[in-house]
């Protein structure tokens, strides 16, 4: 059995004095994480596929783009966010306004978080999949 001296050696670190702490406010956060990749909620991930940057609002009366900001597609799910419906519904929808097929469209990040990441494994460009999202959301 580890003996409590030792614990309270490494629980009585020195701490930092001056300064800020670095952190993942804004200035972390200043340009895309790979170069050439698009800034924005759309983004080329390589190997021929995009990311998209989701905000989901589950338990809607229909899906639909709601908006397109700089941070992330707003996206209205028809499903409850429980037991991974919203998620499939999410994938689902997607797939028939970016017109793929929903084999090409996957949940990489954000399963329980209404934050999430979705890759679309597609030869378009960025551009093309945010026009398409942005033409849903005005309509």
């Amino acid at each position: 059995m580890p003996s409590l001296a030792g614990f309270l050696r490494v629980r009585a670190a020195p701490v930092r004095s001056g300064g800020a702490m670095p952190g993942k406010g804004k200035a972390a956060a200043k340009g895309p994480a790979e170069p050439g990749a698009a800034a924005g909620p759309v983004a080329a991930a390589g190997g021929g596929s995009v990311r998209v940057a989701v905000r989901a609002k589950p338990g809607a009366r229909c899906s639909a783009v709601t908006d397109v900001t700089a941070e992330a597609v707003g996206v209205a799910i028809a499903a409850p966010p429980s037991e991974g419906e919203a998620n499939a519904e999410l994938c689902r929808y997607l797939a028939k306004v970016l017109e793929v097929k929903k084999s090409d469209v996957v949940l990489e990040k954000g399963g329980k978080s209404r934050d999430k990441v979705v890759k679309i494994s597609v030869s378009a460009t960025p551009d093309e999949i945010l026009e398409k999202l942005q033409r849903e959301a005005s309509s």
